[in-house]
């Protein structure tokens, strides 16, 4: 904190007490503030945002929970302050937030981008995790075996033979099926289908269709039942998950980064994919398994 202007009169010895006076309600009152820890309406990210709350816990601070925050109002809300952090993605902040290219950006450039555009709006990011969760196809594994499809050019040449299940806005989103037909070819799919995002795994389960658009870390890829194609031309760029702090709060709060940068180091992919295992297939309670895997990984 800076303070301007001229004080007469007084000795310099004066101005010093005056100035720590003044400095140490203010952070005393930042001190014993609690953190407000948000996340989006998503299991991932209510998860994490848990283990993050814990690990700020842990570290001294007191802390306020706000999940179930909308997709599309949780990155202003951190901006408003209404928030002071939550964990999201650097794609998402790049791509969805302030609309900027990412095709063909690594990891390290995504998060650089993601960085700056966080600090246009008042925000920071701390260090991004290994765990990635970008858009992917996911396909039943008996019938990815079947024809042999490992990746997205082996599915493009069997697309005839391939029930697709969507839901609507995959067929017409420039980055989603018409970038899958730009980067490798033509999908000629058996058939495409439009169901509600939640059933899309259900529907492969009923043997109603057989690949689908999925996100990289969802639970059910840990099971034996589905199967990540891999996108071998890279279509689709990073989305690491990253803590997305208010700049302000970050100031206050000044153990908050290495706190979190310690947790995100051990979200890797895989990570993440069992954490939404143990929620979205399992049925615990994602405070149940956050605490979990903060004692198992962090203590």
């Amino acid at each position: 904190m800076k303070f301007k202007g001229l004080i007469k009169g007084v000795t310099v010895a004066a101005v010093a007490v005056l100035s720590l006076g003044a400095v140490a309600p203010v952070a005393n009152a930042a001190s014993n503030k609690p953190i407000v820890v948000g996340s989006k309406a998503l299991t991932e990210s209510k998860t994490v945002s848990e283990i993050y709350a814990l690990a700020l816990e842990h570290a001294g601070y007191k802390v306020t929970r706000k999940p179930n925050i909308s997709n599309s109002v949780v990155y202003n809300a951190a901006k408003k302050r209404q928030i002071d952090v939550y964990p999201d993605y650097t794609g998402t902040i790049v791509e969805a937030y302030n609309h900027k290219n990412g095709h063909g950006k690594s990891e390290k450039q995504m998060a650089s981008m993601a960085q700056a555009e966080a600090n246009k709006a008042g925000l920071t990011t701390f260090k991004y995790a290994p765990g990635d969760d970008r858009q992917g196809v996911g396909m039943r594994t008996s019938v990815a075996k079947k024809y042999n499809i490992k990746n997205l050019s082996d599915l493009q040449k069997h697309a005839s033979q391939i029930r697709f299940a969507s839901q609507g806005e995959f067929e017409k989103r420039a980055d989603a099926l018409p970038g899958m037909n730009k980067t490798y070819g033509k999908f000629h799919f058996k058939s495409i289908k439009d169901y509600d995002t939640s059933l899309l795994y259900q529907i492969m389960a009923k043997g109603k269709a057989d690949a689908a658009p999925v996100s990289t870390t969802d639970g059910q890829l840990a099971t034996s039942k589905f199967t990540l194609l891999k996108d071998n031309k890279h279509l689709w760029p990073p989305y690491n998950l990253v803590p997305v702090a208010n700049k302000q709060a970050a100031k206050e709060y000044p153990k908050m980064a290495t706190t979190l940068n310690k947790v995100d180091a051990k979200l890797t992919t895989k990570q993440l994919v069992q954490l939404n295992k143990k929620v979205s297939v399992d049925g615990q309670n994602y405070r149940t398994v956050a605490k979990n895997w903060y004692d198992q990984q962090m203590k």
